[in-house]
């Protein structure tokens, strides 16, 4: 078993991706798992559908039937995750789940390398990418193994919690 953080991918029965996630979200917050089992992901990718001769740009998933999850791989997490309803296993040789290469990652716009940051909790930042670009707020948590923070930004007239990437902020100056 490894303490480096790995991404793997778990099997699950089609359809049920999303209650996955969120059944291994609430686990990881009910047994304190934060500090081994790091994010939970059921990869989209966009599309166009045509539909009584109209496009409509959909949202679908990438790997019907995978969840990726980005964990410390011991026996308590190994245990946690299998055992989730609508798991039916990892993906590697018998029981003994295969980590995703960097190369395997990289299309799936992962990053692997962490990304070092200049600001810290209660710093001021602006929003240098995404759909908040320009926007600056004040971060109220920092999540190093998600790669995000929380900051509160000011929508519709109120202060707003909203998650996003390191990469897509800078230290207001």
């Amino acid at each position: 078993m490894t303490d480096e953080p790995k991404w793997y991918v778990a099997h699950t029965y089609s359809g049920y991706e999303n209650k996955v996630k969120i059944n291994i979200e609430k686990t990881i917050q009910n047994r304190h798992l934060e500090n081994q089992i790091f994010e939970v992901r059921v990869p989209m990718h966009d599309a166009v559908e045509v539909k009584d001769g109209k496009k409509k740009n959909v949202s679908r998933k990438m790997f019907p039937g995978y969840v990726l999850v980005r964990m410390i791989m011991n026996d308590d997490t190994w245990y946690v995750v299998r055992n989730t309803r609508g798991v039916t296993g990892f993906v590697g040789p018998g029981s003994k789940p295969v980590p995703l290469t960097e190369a395997e990652m990289k299309p799936l716009g992962i990053r692997v390398k962490n990304i070092s940051v200049d600001f810290e909790v209660g710093d001021t930042v602006s929003v240098v990418a995404g759909i908040w670009k320009g926007q600056i707020g004040v971060v109220q948590k920092m999540d190093y193994g998600k790669q995000s923070a929380r900051i509160n930004l000011e929508i519709f007239g109120r202060e707003t919690p909203v998650e996003i990437g390191f990469a897509e902020i800078r230290k207001y100056s």
